[in-house]
């Protein structure tokens, strides 16, 4: 099966509050733009864990590259 960036969102979306969510990719490369409350106070590598575990074990089996760009409602807004 071949990964999607409709299917990442929804991945991201069932694991993690999200209040703005976009994932753009070709089936092998994925960039996404991620604001939750839960980044509230956590680092850089805090927020990507926080979604790397939203993700679970498709990040290791469907997906190969994604970057992200992980951000508090807060910030999104400034």
């Amino acid at each position: 099966m071949v990964t999607t960036p409709e299917l990442i969102h929804g991945y991201i979306q069932k694991g993690l509050e999200c209040t703005h969510l976009e994932v753009e990719g070709d089936g092998q490369h994925f960039s996404a733009v991620i604001v939750s409350p839960a980044f509230a106070g956590k680092s850089r590598i805090q927020r990507h864990q926080i979604v790397y575990a939203a993700l679970g074990d498709r990040m290791r089996e469907e997906i190969h590259a994604l970057s992200m760009k992980t951000l508090t409602p807060e910030e999104y807004q400034g």
